[in-house]
């Protein structure tokens, strides 16, 4: 757990933002303010996933108020995964954690990744779906059937054990993230479970682990055209042979 004496490795915090102008910037600052208090080094990189809205306006501005903080952006929307893998790219940290950027899983949640962390593993997961997850403000339960359904298709398709591949809130060894990051390809929501995949063939340890949830309405998740373009890139990863 994290120490008021501050810890001593460097934390980068990857956040991929979309449309994010109406909470972004409370994002960023609970964030600075959590790390502030508890590590030496830490870094948030925002990476502006060719918002329409004026993400980029208040992103830019807020970099004169938070040292911490780091800015990258490009025109054209390209997805989740593809903003991801530009943030892990330019880290610098120790350790690099994922974090969405409506904060549905609280920044003090990252205390218990650092757990298994410390024992050795070189990813530790989210997870909403253990029975010691605290899920705080439940989805829809239209989304709640599509989430169980797509990890029903991931096992039979991958064999992997987990039982929530989609939580957003994920923790990687620095050098880790970073290798695998560079071999991954898929650039939209089913990142999470390609990067898994990578991980798991490379014979590297995962851990998944129960965390505090709070459904933020405001989600970016189109219920039909994102869950095709998650099906194919399955579909897209069985081709490349990603299966365990």
């Amino acid at each position: 757990m994290i120490k008021p004496g501050k810890r001593d490795e460097f934390l980068s915090v990857v956040i991929p933002a979309y449309n994010e102008s109406a909470r972004i910037i409370p994002t960023i600052r609970r964030i600075d303010q959590y790390c502030n208090d508890r590590l030496k080094r830490f870094e948030i990189i925002v990476v502006n996933d060719g918002s329409k809205d004026n993400t980029r306006d208040l992103v830019r501005t807020e970099k004169n108020r938070t040292a911490s903080l780091r800015y990258e952006e490009y025109e054209k929307n390209r997805g989740k995964g593809y903003a991801i893998r530009g943030g892990v790219s330019v880290s610098a940290g120790d350790i690099i954690l994922v974090s969405d950027a409506d904060l549905s899983t609280p920044i003090e949640e990252i205390e218990k990744l650092l757990v298994p962390y410390d024992q050795g593993y070189d990813v530790v997961i989210g997870s909403r779906a253990l029975k010691e997850s605290d899920i705080a403000v439940r989805q829809p339960w239209w989304r709640e059937l599509m989430g169980k359904t797509f990890n029903v298709f991931v096992r039979l398709l991958f064999s992997v054990d987990f039982k929530d591949t989609q939580c957003g809130f994920k923790l990687f060894r620095g050098d880790t993230g970073r290798k695998i990051f560079r071999t991954a390809l898929i650039d939209r929501f089913a990142y999470d479970v390609e990067i898994l995949c990578l991980v798991r063939k490379a014979g590297l340890g995962i851990k998944e682990v129960p965390i505090r949830w709070l459904n933020s309405p405001a989600s970016k998740v189109n219920p039909v055209k994102d869950s095709l373009q998650m099906f194919k890139d399955l579909i897209k990863m069985k081709l490349r042979n990603l299966v365990i």
